[in-house]
């Protein structure tokens, strides 16, 4: 039995414990309560007007408008995504600068041996924001199939005459790829480029013959009429492009790829910052204004933050890593 002094003391144990826990918790929570009081940096590691522009841009004003403070995004593309997602790592992690990822960071650690930052150890996952099919898509005027079946008969009979775009090597897009020709059987040659924007712009130039492409950039020009979509790489089909099939209905059931799109803090970024960023990012991505964005450019909108998201992440890079080994990808 305790003694009414041994209960005192445990009080007192107990009671200094709260007080050192509430004079650490008050000034963090201040700094939430402060932030943000000057111009947030987004870094998107890739070149403006692909994918991630395509969200990060319209998220970023719609954070402006409701913190009333400048979101504003810093394009800094090269190597896949790594330079920027290196870049981003080394940030100062006060709430003022946050990573805008994309899956193609699952990849990276399989295809480049020398990174000096993790994707799962140097960031705090905040939110996948967009989760967008990937789509085929050929220039007309350089690939005459208009269908998966056709296509595939197409590349068969080519082999290695034709080429493909990818907004890098070890993106996505590069992966989507090497994937379509293991389970084909076909061989194309990959071309590599700077960022998802400027392989688009070859393409719809004539300089490259298809693209294994996010919706999101491919969808405008599908609609227009300056590519053909072959077939969708999801399980059903979007609303962005109801007319074109999935690889599903064309015989390939487990064709299935996306691009998804996300937020991080460098680590070390104040946990009640984190918190109120996700709680914001949330609001803002439940807005009619960002659902109409995201729909139109074939995405849905993601229900993924925190740790939930970091599971995401985590798993990613393992399925990456077997489609890296069995495929034999390297960076060209």
């Amino acid at each position: 039995m305790f003694s009414r002094k041994n209960k005192s003391s445990i009080f007192s144990v107990s009671t200094l414990k709260k007080a050192v826990f509430l004079a650490c918790a008050a000034p963090l929570a201040v700094v939430a309560q402060e932030w943000p009081n000057k111009t947030v940096t987004f870094l998107n590691p890739f070149p403006a007007g692909g994918g991630t522009d395509a969200f990060a841009r319209p998220l970023a004003a719609q954070l402006t408008e409701q913190l009333g403070k400048q979101f504003i995004i810093d394009n800094r593309g090269g190597a896949g995504g790594t330079v920027g997602a290196s870049v981003a790592a080394k940030a100062a992690p006060d709430g003022y600068t946050w990573f805008i990822g994309a899956s193609h960071h699952t990849i990276a650690p399989s295809m480049y041996k020398n990174l000096d930052y993790d994707i799962e150890k140097s960031f705090i996952p905040v939110a996948m924001i967009a989760n967008v099919p990937q789509v085929l898509v050929v220039n007309p005027n350089r690939v005459s199939a208009r269908n998966a079946k056709d296509f595939i008969a197409l590349m068969k009979k080519n082999p290695g005459k034709y080429n493909f775009a990818s907004a890098g090597s070890g993106t996505v897009h590069h992966l989507a790829g090497e994937l379509f020709k293991l389970q084909t059987g076909t061989f194309i040659t990959h071309i590599p480029y700077r960022g998802a924007g400027p392989a688009m712009t070859d393409l719809l130039a004539g300089q490259v013959d298809l693209e294994f492409d996010g919706l999101a950039t491919s969808a405008p020009q599908i609609n227009a009429g300056k590519l053909v979509a072959i077939a969708l790489a999801a399980n059903k089909r979007s609303t962005a492009i109801p007319n074109v099939p999935t690889f599903a209905e064309a015989g390939l059931p487990d064709y299935v790829v996306s691009t998804w799109y996300s937020m991080h803090a460098p680590i070390g970024t104040p946990k009640p910052i984190v918190d109120k960023m996700i709680a914001e990012v949330q609001k803002a991505l439940n807005t009619p204004k960002l659902k109409a964005i995201w729909e139109k450019n074939g995405s849905d909108t993601p229900n993924l933050y925190g740790e939930a998201f970091g599971k995401q992440v985590q798993a990613d890079v393992a399925r990456w890593a077997g489609v890296v080994k069995k495929s034999g990808a390297q960076l060209d």
